[in-house]
């Protein structure tokens, strides 16, 4: 076994496994960026060593330069977790070159694999199922034209070099190809450095479903079962889950023994994954081999009880793999918690975790994350918080798990996906397992949360708390003084309650009159009469007609969070002294940055007139340049920042003097 290792690797994954690697024994060395100074994979390494700045290209994707840690640190191997250099066979053969062990497969393999043409042409050699179609050299429009004719539509253009969802086009008729071709070509060249496409059919309404392999230095390859990802968006994976619901046995042994097939025809070591397109008649066809070990991967650790990062180290150690699991056991799933805002397409966002709180790891939970409360999701990396697995003993049970644990989360700081997945989990495509890759594309407005203002039930249960809640250390001091609850003489207590509506303009005035045995709570111009009210340190609840009403809470600064089981309402409890003007804030006379970046271009200059809509800043975070557009006609009063100029979060960029253009 080997005695010690480094992660070339930062976040989640790395702290994963540095888990591993503590309990077998095997000492850990960490590398850090400059922004990962205080990361906790670094503090939990048993060795960290710096590698450069803040981009990956300066640190994490400098080969050399972890390579020469690794020697100068005494590491026996390289684990290189999944992205940056985990499929890069260069960094692979240099490892190896350097007298390392690298964990994962041979630089060969991942060469095989680079094309994804060439991964095809190989792939049907060795009698796995692909997608029929075309991968040759000639890439003359005209031929192309001619063999999209011959595959019949609709069929797919794909750049044969790169992924994430970039250079792929859908073509529905012989008349739109050679305009589909072209602008995949000239994405494809941006994006890769390479224009050359391959062609395949369009598989209407598939499913995605991957299979773990594994290889080891003695010849064997095995797989370990599927998971399912069909719940995409714009190609990437939300949702991830094992067994797949839609599978047979029959389709699971075969589609199993393709993805053995796949892992002989590369001569294949260590942990894989075939990835399937699978139609609605059962049909499967080869993708791709990701050539690591996958994100979603501790949902087949979940169903199979196994370590995959310990096989991992057996097998870069030179063991054979150990007997493998006969089933999947109960069922697991997986999604992941991001620091970014569905509202805005789904824009990266970053800032300080204020409050980051997660459900409680257990049998039926799990947490993988590489942040703590108090951590910063920089703009330099991928904003994944945390991965949230859950597993049951049938997939009902496990998605209910699911919807209990995500109720639990709760992130203060950047904005979340957390809503985003609590409806999805909820949605009839996901329950009745009937999702396909592009369904949340065509209907991504049935899981976005709803922009609606807080109902009534919601407007209740925050003028109780604020009644109640916010006074109940006081009320138990020896000193009637501190009491807080709103007593006076000849006439019942009142409390008043000044809350935000994020949908709404102005602030909601909330007034409680009477005690907790029996209130009248006035909100939208009525009066509505409870009783019983109860207020714990997480829950609040209230009868009303006959029927008590409860909350869970999440009372965190700045928001007061309310969940009912289903749907979280986030409200923003404000001071009783606060004007409206100051509640409603001047947004209209400002324009702020939407997250943290450098600004690349400012357009105006003060005393400029702007119209509504007009550009008047680009600022570039998260490796995107976002156009910053005026909010209405005006006239430019200050600008706060210059090109070049890093500025974070909300800052204001821009100010418009106050009243009409003129």
């Amino acid at each position: 076994m080997l005695t010690k290792i480094l992660i070339a690797n930062r976040g989640e994954i790395a702290c994963r496994i540095i888990r591993t690697a503590k309990r077998l024994g095997i000492r850990t060395v960490a590398v850090y960026s400059t922004a990962d100074a205080m990361a906790q994979h670094v503090l939990q390494a048993d060795e960290a060593y710096p590698i450069g700045g803040d981009a990956p290209s300066e640190s994490y994707l400098r080969g050399d330069v972890i390579l020469d840690v690794a020697l100068r640190s005494g590491a026996q191997a390289i684990h290189p977790g999944y992205g940056f250099l985990s499929e890069n066979a260069d960094f692979a053969e240099a490892v190896q070159q350097a007298g390392l062990t690298f964990i994962g497969p041979r630089a060969e393999s991942m060469r095989k694999m680079g094309s994804k043409a060439g991964a095809k042409d190989l792939m049907q050699a060795a009698g796995v199922p692909v997608v029929p179609g075309y991968t040759g050299a000639n890439q003359d429009p005209e031929f192309l034209q001619t063999q999209a004719d011959a595959i019949g539509y609709p069929l797919m253009i794909k750049a044969a070099h790169g992924g994430g969802g970039k250079g792929m086009r859908i073509v529905r008729a012989a008349a739109e190809f050679a305009a589909a071709l072209e602008s995949c070509r000239r994405e494809a060249l941006n994006a890769f450095g390479r224009d050359r496409v391959l062609l395949e059919r369009f598989i209407e309404s598939p499913r995605h479903i991957e299979m773990q392999i594994f290889g080891d230095t003695h010849g064997n390859v095995v797989h370990l079962f599927e998971r399912e990802c069909s719940a995409q968006r714009r190609y990437q994976k939300v949702l991830e889950e094992s067994p797949s619901p839609f599978l047979t046995p029959a389709l699971r042994q075969a589609m199993g023994e393709a993805a053995v097939m796949a892992g002989q025809a590369i001569d294949y070591v260590n942990a894989g994954t075939v990835e399937f397109i699978v139609g609605t008649d059962g049909g499967f066809y080869f993708m791709e081999i990701n050539t690591r070990l996958q994100v979603e991967h501790p949902v087949t650790e979940m169903v199979l009880g196994q370590d995959l990062v310990e096989w991992q180290l057996r097998v870069a150690a030179g063991e054979p793999l150990p007997p493998i699991p006969a089933k999947q056991t109960g069922h697991a799933i997986e999604v992941r918690l991001y620091a970014e805002d569905p509202s805005a397409n789904f824009l990266p966002s970053s800032g300080t975790l204020n409050v980051l709180r997660l459900p409680s790891p257990s049998r039926h939970v799990r947490i993988d994350s590489g942040v703590v409360q108090g951590d910063r999701v920089t703009i330099y990396y991928d904003p994944m918080i945390a991965k949230l697995i859950v597993w049951d003993t049938d997939r009902p049970a496990a998605l209910q798990r699911l919807r209990e644990a995500l109720a639990q989360c709760e992130i203060v700081g950047p904005k979340s996906n957390i809503e985003f997945l609590e409806r999805l989990v909820g949605h009839p495509s996901v329950v009745n397992a009937t999702i396909d890759t592009s369904y949340l594309d065509r209907h991504l407005t049935e899981v976005l949360p709803a922009a609606a203002s807080a109902p009534t039930a919601v407007r209740t249960a925050a003028a109780l708390w604020s009644a109640f809640a916010t006074n109940t250390a006081a009320a138990s001091a020896n000193s009637p003084w501190d009491a807080g609850d709103g007593w006076r003489t000849a006439a019942p207590s009142v409390r008043i309650g000044l809350f935000q509506d994020p949908h709404d303009t102005a602030p909601m005035t909330l007034q409680v009159t009477g005690t907790r045995t029996a209130a009248a709570v006035a909100l939208d111009g009525r009066s509505v009469a409870v009783s019983n009210v109860r207020v714990d340190a997480d829950s609040i609840s209230w009868v009303e007609d006959d029927r008590r009403h409860q909350y869970r809470i999440l009372a965190s600064s700045p928001q007061l969070v309310l969940h009912d089981g289903e749907t979280r309402f986030a409200l923003q409890p404000l001071s009783r002294w606060q004007s409206d003007t100051d509640a409603a804030g001047s947004a209209g006379d400002r324009i702020t940055a939407p997250m943290p970046g450098r600004v690349v271009v400012c357009s105006v200059h003060e005393g400029d007139t702007v119209l509504a809509g007009t550009e008047v800043m680009v600022i570039e975070a998260m490796k995107m340049e976002l156009s910053l557009k005026a909010p209405r006609d005006g006239v430019i009063a200050s600008i706060h920042a210059q090109a070049g100029q890093f500025v974070e979060a909300d800052t204001v960029l821009i100010s418009l003097q106050t009243g009409d253009a003129a």
